[in-house]
């Protein structure tokens, strides 16, 4: 009888283990669509460019090549223009994420601590109203601002606190403004689920200690908060260091980073080798960042990957 029986468990675990690949299995055929689309649209076409960075730079020719060579990352390496805009492009981005952040914490934290729902919604309407208008419109609004004849300068002459416009536009500082402006719903976003998520027990424990509502800010909520601050700081640092329409309205082509390098050879001189060999750098300096962000995450998680 006990033999029977163990046969029979023995028959049903198999079955539902059966039953638990089919089930695994049929799951994965639900990731197939979306992998085919990545690797048809992205893997596939990254992959060609990036071929091309090692091929010789040859003005109008697209084709790959199995003649492998450097020469386009020595020139990179070796010409101040571009391993200067290399820099640029990298502190530039390291800028606009302090400056979202700075901006965009106290937002996200009034966002998240709002206990009246119409007035949350409120808020969050606001943050994603500016997402819904293309960037190219939003830089034209800030060029209005911000220009020589803009508002601003237009009020300052007006009441004669400067003679001369300010430079507010076509430099570092108007490129950094326009992916502020671009970027900071993004930050925001980023903060307000990890924020929210913060018991406020955590804090009233503080609090009935003794500690004071700043205090217990930076030790409990701050800390608490460092995964949202990561990812949004990493999020900001991709789109803007990858960012072409920015630089290209707002620095007016005399702020050089790697997405204008990037257009000018292979759009305007046609040299897609040399283009792509730039790429591959923002690339690298991108998967770079990655890698900080990681190592930062594991840190303020105390080891846990």
């Amino acid at each position: 009888m006990a033999i029977a029986q163990a046969d029979t468990m023995t028959q049903t675990e198999k079955r539902k283990g059966s039953m638990a690949v089919l089930q695994d299995f049929r799951l994965w055929w639900l990731v197939i669509p979306a992998f085919l689309v990545f690797l048809v649209f992205f893997v596939i076409p990254t992959a060609s460019l990036f071929g091309l960075a090692f091929n010789k730079s040859v003005a109008g020719v697209i084709a790959l090549n199995s003649h492998i060579t450097f020469d386009n990352f020595v020139r990179i390496f070796t010409r101040a223009s571009y391993y200067e805009s290399i820099l640029r492009s990298i502190w530039i981005s390291a800028i606009v994420g302090a400056a979202c952040l700075f901006f965009g914490y106290p937002l996200a934290y009034v966002i998240a601590k709002t206990v009246k729902p119409s007035r949350a919604t409120l808020l969050m309407i606001l943050v994603l109203s500016s997402m819904q208008l293309d960037m190219v419109i939003r830089m034209y609004g800030l060029m209005v601002l911000l220009g020589d004849n803009g508002l601003i300068n237009g009020f300052l002459l007006r009441v004669g606190a400067i003679t001369t416009p300010l430079p507010l536009m076509y430099n570092v500082f108007g490129v950094i403004v326009g992916l502020v402006q671009i970027t900071l719903p993004f930050m925001v976003l980023s903060l307000i689920g990890i924020i929210k998520a913060i018991h406020p027990s955590l804090e009233e424990a503080a609090r009935s200690l003794g500690a004071s509502r700043w205090h217990a800010f930076v030790t409990i909520v701050l800390p608490l908060s460092m995964p949202g601050i990561l990812a949004g700081t990493l999020l900001v640092f991709a789109l803007s260091i990858s960012s072409y329409v920015v630089p290209a309205l707002m620095g007016g082509w005399k702020v050089m980073v790697l997405p204008i390098h990037i257009y000018q050879q292979i759009a305007e001189v046609g040299r897609w080798q040399f283009g792509a060999a730039i790429a591959v750098v923002l690339f690298v300096t991108s998967i770079a960042a990655v890698a900080v962000y990681h190592q930062a995450a594991v840190r303020t998680s105390g080891g846990r990957t």
